[in-house]
């Protein structure tokens, strides 16, 4: 099991990166059925910016926080950052790899 990263980080993650951030969302909340659903389109983009909700959103559009966040580190080929799943659903906020020059 990944060790948990506490919210503290993530939030200074978003502050220093909030030009550079992707997002991909895996599952949503779905009131009709009072759960959470997975998601289709699972694919990263771009994180757009949102004044709604910013207590729970932290300012970006597609993620919802919570008091019981469960926060793991997450890295592919191409995006390093944070798998973010909580009551509300899953998702997962990144930045492009820095590519190495030879």
């Amino acid at each position: 099991m990944k060790p948990l990263v506490n919210k503290n980080t993530l939030k200074a993650f978003i502050r220093k990166n909030r030009d550079q951030l992707y997002i991909s969302t895996r599952s949503k909340f779905n009131g009709m059925v009072d759960g959470c659903e997975p998601c289709t389109d699972k694919s990263f983009r771009v994180a757009k910016e949102t004044t709604r909700d910013l207590r729970y959103t932290l300012g970006i559009e597609g993620a919802y926080f919570t008091t019981r966040d469960y926060i793991t580190k997450y890295e592919d080929n191409d995006f390093i950052g944070y798998n973010i799943s909580n009551c509300c659903g899953y998702f997962i906020l990144t930045i492009k790899k820095q590519k190495e020059v030879a």
